[in-house]
């Protein structure tokens, strides 16, 4: 067992995944040293977090917040960069060990291979880089040679079942979901959801965009193709399961008919803890399942009819190509719009199908080409927008 303390980096510091990170490194002081941290525009809260743990670096992204950090004097004595440049010098820092990617959305796809290409491990929380540029990701790691560790909890949950498996042993592997806010809600009562609703989620405290994503199940969608090339399986061997209880965070199935899960209650901080401090295990953060009391575990196929998104999901993999890469920045238009108000909750889904039938899919063959599809699809979305909005 290792005893050398893991000097991290943490891109989107101040976001669920941030926070539940800070909770996993109170915990583990002398096991884990904070080296720099990132955010988008929350700056105060990223002095906070530097004043705790005398993090000697950070960047923040958005311009305006960063003008107002530097004039502030809550970041002296600290190197503080910005913009894009500035999540790359953090990615790229020499005295790190490990980089926690956990940026939303595909800001962090240009820190994240800028990492790798340093021989940086990496935790990873942004599916969105799987999405989008898979293909290229996945072979800028194996040719690092660098070690990639999922910190979404069905994924990190997977790799904890596998771990040490052969491949061809696998039969499928099974991601569980929640269902989401709106999983009992009445169908016909779909077209009344408001913003407010759908940021409430039943077991996890996230973002307003994820929440979203998780009534939708666009997130679990994105988590199908995050499988796909974080364990090289064709989409008809990775299903979904509604979970309500959040407690099984997914099955593995193996060919010889035995099924491996990974439990554990709904808190990101068992994920993380076991991504940063991989491959020792220590003393958990917070509170493991109580077997004193009755537990659920209850397993159900979705339904698609509730769920087009996640339909949608999957055929966007099974298209291949720029598909995923369409599908995700169709939806992040979409659920932009309804969290504005600008189209109904309803919306969402055919914004993404429509986007999808609009935008051609082709095999990229560059990262370049990857990024012109994610722009050519998020301006056909947006120009979509006018005929659905409220």
């Amino acid at each position: 067992m290792s005893r050398k303390t893991k000097k991290i980096v943490i891109l989107g510091a101040t976001g669920s995944i941030g926070e539940n990170t800070m909770k996993v490194l109170r915990k583990h002081r002398h096991r884990i040293e904070l080296m720099g941290v990132a955010c988008n525009r929350s700056h105060e809260k990223l002095a906070e977090i530097c004043e705790e743990f005398e993090v000697p670096n950070a960047a923040i992204y958005d311009e305006k917040a960063y003008l107002e950090a530097n004039a502030s004097g809550n970041f002296e004595n600290r190197y503080l960069y910005q913009g894009m440049d500035g999540l790359i010098q953090l990615a790229i820092l020499e005295e790190a060990d490990i980089v926690l990617i956990a940026i939303v959305g595909t800001l962090g796809l240009r820190p994240a291979l800028a990492a790798v290409d340093q021989g940086k491990d990496l935790a990873l929380a942004s599916k969105e880089i799987f999405v989008m540029a898979g293909k290229f990701f996945t072979a800028a790691v194996e040719k690092a040679g660098v070690k990639l560790l999922p910190v979404d909890s069905e994924h990190n949950a997977i790799f904890q079942c596998i771990d040490g498996e052969e491949k061809r042993t696998i039969e499928r592997i099974i991601l569980t979901a929640s269902g989401g806010i709106f999983r009992d809600r009445p169908l016909d009562t779909f077209d009344t959801i408001t913003p407010e609703e759908a940021v409430c989620h039943p077991n996890w405290s996230m973002g307003k965009k994820i929440t979203v994503d998780s009534a939708t199940m666009a997130n679990k969608g994105l988590e199908v193709i995050e499988a796909h090339w974080l364990f090289g399986l064709p989409s008809q061997k990775i299903i979904v399961r509604i979970h309500p209880t959040s407690i099984i965070h997914s099955l593995v199935e193996f060919i010889d008919g035995s099924i491996l899960a990974q439990l554990s209650p709904p808190s990101m901080t068992f994920a993380i803890q076991h991504a940063l401090l991989h491959p020792d295990r220590f003393e958990r953060t917070e509170p493991s399942l109580n077997f004193e009391e009755k537990l659920s575990l209850d397993l159900a196929p979705p339904d698609f009819g509730r769920y087009p998104c996640l339909r949608l999901a999957y055929d966007s993999l099974e298209t291949g190509g720029v598909g995923p890469t369409i599908f995700n920045a169709a939806n992040e238009i979409g659920v932009a719009a309804f969290l504005k108000k600008k189209i109904g909750f309803l919306e969402i889904p055919k914004i993404i199908e429509k986007t999808l039938e609009a935008c051609k899919t082709h095999e990229p063959e560059s990262l370049d080409e990857v990024l012109e599809a994610d722009q050519q699809a998020r301006h056909t979305a947006t120009q979509l927008l006018d005929t659905f909005s409220c």
